[in-house]
């Protein structure tokens, strides 16, 4: 299945991507509807769970997810745990490394706080929480990061794409630098999973879920340390399956598995499993490169149509290397609040967003499978 094929064949569309019949959704940089066949193969997971032991039939498929996972990341199974949220996986980083007095860390605060409060939270084990001071929402450019680290940089933990500006971080040139310096970086990828590439090469953590542009359930996601730090994280929870336990014993000294395993601690959710190997087979069937393209298609003929109509554009002229289909806008003096209400009421969905100052936005972030007709009729109600 093509990208032209789907937005060239309505019925296709439809039968793919159910909510497309129902509604236009332009809001997959919240929590995503499920296409079909992600639904289909949750649904019958489910049904097979009524036959018999949950677990045994899909112990197999838990492989397949990391070997998926490992493929849209290009790295290796052994570096990819089954770990849900996003939230959880940084937590196991700020909660699983060890930092000594006098370490610092650099965040941004205006990230999304799931990737602020982990960081926050190290301030009482007397480590030095920095915050990233830059002059646009979301706007981290390599030099920024560069200027604000010094020799008692422990770690830099920033988000691949901001929520709201959708500015998308030069992650591989920040990891190169930072890695130069011996800093640690993790990402926060979820705004950039299953849309644009995002590869570990120059990562060291990354946690994604697959419920945005992964397009798959919530609380189902990705959660990669690079191997040869693997020894150096240790989980903060401990379970049945992280630490090793032959027949189900309990030994006198608890030893982890020794591959991202270590981080897995318990069962599984089965069913979010086989959604997420169904959106990721999705997502690579289709092509990372193809769905980019596309998005940044959209992007650059929905913000000079924003334009016209009197309203501003977030990163308006974003380069192509920064974009994203996250385009938030907004327009002095007028109630964005009652403009999203209106949109909703004509089965139109998207994000208001707020900033720290208060101010208001409306955040559109289309799909590679919303069509060029859907923007328009957005476009005429605004």
């Amino acid at each position: 299945m093509t990208i032209s094929e789907i937005l060239s064949n309505e019925e296709l569309r439809r039968r793919e991507f159910p909510v497309a019949a129902e509604k236009i959704f332009l809001a997959h940089a919240g929590v995503c509807p499920l296409p079909r066949r992600v639904a289909d193969v949750i649904a019958d997971c489910a049904v097979k769970g009524t036959l018999g032991d949950q677990e045994e039939f899909m112990l197999s498929r838990l492989e397949d997810a990391r070997k998926l996972g490992a493929r849209l990341l290009n790295c290796q199974p052994e570096e990819v745990a089954l770990v849900g949220p996003t939230s959880l996986g940084l937590s196991f980083v700020a909660a699983g490394l060890k930092f000594k007095r006098g370490d610092n860390i650099l965040i941004y605060h205006d990230d999304y706080p799931s990737n602020v409060y982990p960081w926050m939270s190290l301030a009482e084990k007397n480590v030095e929480v920095r915050l990233l001071n830059i002059r646009h929402l979301g706007v981290i450019r390599p030099r920024d990061v560069a200027g604000q680290i010094d020799e008692n940089t422990r770690l830099v933990a920033l988000a691949s794409s901001h929520f709201i500006s959708g500015y998308r971080l030069e992650f591989a040139e920040i990891g190169k630098l930072l890695r130069e310096r011996g800093i640690l970086f993790c990402l926060d990828a979820i705004q950039t999973l299953g849309a644009f590439p995002t590869t570990v090469e120059h990562v060291d953590f990354l946690a994604a879920d697959a419920h945005k542009w992964l397009l798959g359930p919530c609380g189902a996601g990705i959660f990669y340390v690079r191997r040869e730090l693997q020894e150096k994280l240790t989980p903060p929870v401990y379970g049945w399956h992280n630490v090793r336990n032959p027949n189900f014993v309990a030994q006198e000294k608890i030893e982890f598995r020794g591959d991202a395993r270590k981080f897995e601690a318990g069962t599984q959710n089965l069913i979010g499993v086989t959604g997420l190997i169904s959106a990721m087979e999705l997502a690579l069937e289709v092509g990372v490169e193809n769905i980019t393209t596309e998005l940044l298609r959209k992007r650059a003929w929905l913000v000079p149509e924003l334009q016209k109509r009197g309203y501003s554009v977030l990163n308006a002229d974003a380069k192509p290397g920064n974009a994203h289909s996250i385009t938030s806008f907004y327009q002095d003096g007028k109630d964005l609040a009652a403009v999203h209400k209106k949109l909703s009421e004509a089965g139109m969905v998207t994000s208001l967003r707020t900033d720290r100052s208060g101010k208001n936005y409306i955040r559109i972030s289309p799909h590679f499978y919303n069509t060029d007709d859907e923007l328009r009729r957005v476009l005429e109600l605004l």
